[in-house]
């Protein structure tokens, strides 16, 4: 029967710290409960953003003594 593999050692994305990234941590890839909750706090919290260009606001291409903008179709 062959050896088992080790396991498979990542750092907590919150600490650095080595766990194992294995069914028997609970909180993989986290180290701890404790590590897991600060991560999901910064996210609910928004530190963590993905980066978005903001749509562009329709009435900031019209100036005045231009045309009126015309709607889409026409």
């Amino acid at each position: 029967m062959p050896a088992a593999a080790p396991a498979r050692m990542v750092p907590c994305p919150t600490c650095g710290r080595r766990s194992a990234f294995t069914p028997a941590n609970r909180w993989r890839p986290f180290c701890s409960e404790h590590c897991r909750s600060i991560d999901l706090g910064a996210w609910a919290s928004e530190r963590f953003r993905l980066p978005a260009d903001a749509p562009p606001d329709p009435g900031d291409e019209w100036q005045e003594g231009s045309p009126a903008p015309r709607p889409p179709g026409e």
